[in-house]
């Protein structure tokens, strides 16, 4: 399982690579790999205001349905369409080019609340 150590995560299974006032999100190799062949992706319009825990979207596999969670709050100043139009980019890639919105961060103190690499992995290996 790939767990790039640069990153966030969320207990919902996000990842945020932080980059000065600008979060990158995706889902984590473990929740793609969980979900199984993606099938579908509904991401936000650009200017969107996320909250910290909101749904930002919905990721479709041939399993399963489910809510994505904003990892962070802030406004959406980028969103990934071409895989609205190719979801199993998500499954082929999901920390390079499987990203899926860009936030301006609006409360840096948030990043504080998500775990390193270690502790989700510790998270995934409770869960399984």
């Amino acid at each position: 399982m790939n767990l790039p150590q640069d990153l966030k995560y969320s207990k919902e299974h996000e990842w945020a690579k932080i980059e000065g006032d600008v979060a990158t999100i995706g889902i984590t190799d473990y929740a793609q790999d969980s979900l199984g062949d993606i099938v579908f992706l509904e991401l936000p319009d650009v200017g969107s205001e996320l909250e910290s825990g909101d749904t930002f979207g919905v990721v479709e596999s041939v399993k399963a349905v489910s809510d994505l969670f904003a990892p962070l709050s802030g406004k959406v100043i980028e969103a990934n369409t071409a895989l609205v139009d190719a979801p199993e980019g998500i499954n082929a890639d999901p920390y390079d080019t499987g990203w899926m919105i860009k936030i301006e961060i609006a409360n840096p103190s948030e990043i504080d609340d998500l775990l390193d690499a270690a502790a989700y992995e510790k998270l995934i290996e409770e869960e399984s």
